[in-house]
């Protein structure tokens, strides 16, 4: 090492998705006393990570990179095996776990996996033109879904586009009311027994809806309080609001519970929807004045005030805009759910190509 050079370094994503590329750092600033360059058509993992698929063949935008001696670097004998397939046949999780499967017990996840276990490892291969053809035909239909999905990115953001140029039509001149007088906080006290098991809820932040969380026992709990939710409830957290942790409950969540951490509204249905306020709250503007309902530094002390929630303004344009608006999204998250079965199905075909391959 020069403590005068610049030394670009390479690392490896884990689940077997390639090389990392990271800035440059000169050799005072770094503990090591040796590195070790790496070329293209390489093989190389990382010792500490092999268990979560930390293998790659060295791609060409990190050619001439350096690592650490934590990624052991391979040359290939190219007249027997083709770098494509031997990278394929590393991106199986079957491989890995059978490598970090030492007779170790649970501490081999932690074991760093030393080189001569790995070349003890036997491979299938075929011959050069067989090995060939795999390759293309799992190249060729990892092309095709990085297709698809950029494709399917484009649509998304283009329905998202849409869906907030209607919405800026909807609400333009509507008049703005207190989220007190259309949405007012109802809360509905848990009776516990102590053999009752009652079935908790959760509000992902980033407006990703509700979740179900363990189930818990009426007499196990000692300071936390419950509360009940109905479907229609627009359910806040009342400690990750300022991050879009609120959601509308829906028929599946009806009769839950929530802990005393979060705030069900209950909304006004003959002026405003749930889902039309929801969509509100969740908009640059609507969370703009959950954040400021949620004064505070750190992340889990910024609190939502419950009488600064009541005093948000949010517009209320004709109930029948409204429900326009509602069967819009309806549609736009139909098309999105469509895209994402394609997505599932299509998600299923590498690792079927990769069993047909090399199982």
């Amino acid at each position: 090492m020069d403590p005068d050079g610049s030394y670009p370094i390479a690392g490896i994503y884990g689940f077997g998705r390639g090389m990392i590329r990271r800035s440059a750092v000169a050799g005072r600033e770094m503990a090591a006393t040796q590195l070790f360059r790496i070329r293209a058509g390489q093989f190389i993992y990382s010792r500490l990570k092999s268990f979560e698929g930390a293998y790659a063949i060295v791609s060409p935008e990190v050619d001439g990179y350096f690592v650490s001696n934590e990624f052991p670097t391979f040359d290939l004998h190219r007249e027997q095996l083709e770098p494509g397939f031997l990278g394929w046949y590393f991106k199986q999780d079957r491989v890995w776990h059978q490598l970090a499967s030492d007779g170790k017990g649970i501490g081999a996840r932690r074991e760093r996996l030393h080189p001569r276990r790995l070349l003890d490892h036997a491979i299938p291969l075929p011959p050069l033109d067989q090995q060939r053809r795999i390759v293309a035909k799992l190249d060729g239909a990892a092309l095709q879904l990085t297709t698809m999905g950029r494709s399917a990115d484009a649509a998304r953001a283009e329905l998202e586009a849409t869906m907030e140029v209607a919405f800026r039509k909807v609400v333009a001149g509507a008049p703005r009311v207190a989220m007190g007088g259309i949405a007012p906080i109802v809360r509905r006290p848990v009776e516990l027994e102590a053999n009752g098991v009652y079935a908790e809820l959760g509000a992902r932040s980033f407006g990703k809806g509700l979740f179900k969380k363990p189930d818990v026992i009426g007499g196990e709990l000692t300071w936390q309080k419950l509360f009940r939710i109905h479907c229609g409830d627009i359910v806040f957290s009342n400690i990750k609001a300022w991050e879009g942790a609120f959601a509308v409950a829906k028929a599946e969540h009806h009769g839950k519970v929530g802990s005393h951490r979060y705030l069900t509204c209950v909304v006004d249905t003959e002026r405003t929807t749930p889902d039309f306020l929801w969509y509100f709250l969740q908009s640059d503007e609507g969370l703009g004045q959950v954040q400021t309902a949620s004064p505070g530094s750190a992340d889990r002390n910024r609190t939502l005030s419950q009488k600064k929630l009541a005093a948000i303004s949010v517009p209320l344009p004709s109930l029948d805009a409204q429900l326009w608006f509602d069967a819009l999204r309806e549609k736009a998250g139909a098309v999105q759910v469509g895209q994402r079965e394609v997505a599932a199905e299509l998600g299923h075909l590498i690792p079927a190509l990769m069993d047909q391959a090399f199982g």
